[in-house]
């Protein structure tokens, strides 16, 4: 079997996988061969350009690997906004302006890390450069906010829904970042000695399509993407998502946009409960010390959810 690993010219060579029948000589012999070619040809990390010592599938070094870290600080209980508080406010409760005069159709939106630095990089890797090796280390930080977020999740079987990509957009990328990363995660989870059980999720990667193609997201308002999104999805086999707790797994929070479309559909189609989880989300910080005031009414039409009081099946 054979598998990509990268060059500092950025294009991908191939190198041969130690079999499992290899002899210790070969294998040393390979090495060798491997440190070698390093000398000759060091690669770069993708990321902040410094020379990668051994080859890789995943052209990034420990350093920009390790620079993710996971949110801290108080975040909305509901969709996982920074929050600027006062100090005795109780953390457990502690809910956006914006939640609280509006609720998204979501029970719960959570992310790994905030969406800037290496972690952003990575993404880019994967979504536009298409370094698929990346999705391991994306799958772990799913992982990570999937399990602090599974003592909210009701007992039973959780059906996971990536949010999809058109078809047009996936046959050009090749995949769907939001699918890869689910999978990747719920291996994670599954190899966990204390972790989840695997029977706790189920992929349900057909059950959402997205059958309308839409344009760029970025420079627009939350109630411009709202529009933009409106009509994008549908439920293919509702079935699969019939009266079931639904997970919607994505690769970036923005202004939750499209989460928020997602779940009003997936609930229409007769989803019970939806959580959303995420590798990582832009954060904007609201000040809470005037939470019992009032919002004005453009910026409450601007993150006002459409109901979902209409009967089951009407898209």
């Amino acid at each position: 079997m054979e598998e990509a690993v990268f060059s500092s010219t950025g294009f991908r060579i191939r190198a041969a996988q130690p079999s499992a029948a290899a002899t210790r000589v070969a294998c040393w012999a390979e090495k060798t061969a491997a440190s070698f070619f390093c000398t000759l040809f060091p690669a770069d990390c993708r990321i902040c350009g410094s020379p990668l010592l051994r080859f890789s599938r995943l052209p990034v070094c420990e350093n920009c690997l390790d620079a993710p870290r996971p949110l801290s600080g108080t975040l909305c209980g509901i969709c996982g906004e920074a929050c600027d508080f006062p100090a005795a406010l109780d953390l457990a409760t502690v809910r956006c302006r914006l939640c609280q005069h509006a609720p998204p159709p979501f029970e719960r939106a959570v992310a790994y890390g905030s969406y800037d630095g290496a972690l952003r990089d990575l993404i880019h890797l994967l979504k536009f450069d298409q370094v698929r090796p990346v999705a391991p280390v994306l799958g772990r930080m799913l992982a990570d906010s999937v399990a602090a977020l599974e003592p909210a999740l009701p007992p039973g079987t959780i059906a996971v829904v990536p949010v999809p990509l058109h078809a047009r957009k996936q046959s050009q990328r090749g995949f769907n970042q939001a699918d890869v990363i689910a999978r990747a995660a719920l291996k994670q989870l599954s190899r966990r000695e204390r972790g989840l059980q695997p029977a706790r999720f189920a992929l349900c990667a057909r059950a959402l399509v997205r059958q309308r193609a839409t344009g760029s997201q970025i420079g627009l308002t939350r109630h411009q993407r709202r529009q933009n999104l409106r009509g994008a999805f549908a439920v293919k086999d509702a079935t699969l998502i019939a009266n079931r707790d639904v997970l919607l797994v994505d690769d970036v929070y923005t202004t939750g946009a499209t989460a928020s479309e997602c779940a009003r559909v997936l609930r229409r189609a007769g989803a019970g409960r939806v959580w959303v989880a995420t590798v990582a989300r832009t954060l904007r910080v609201f000040n809470l010390s005037v939470v019992s005031g009032s919002i004005s009414q453009e910026e409450n039409q601007e993150r006002k959810w459409t109901e979902i009081n209409v009967p089951l099946g009407t898209a």
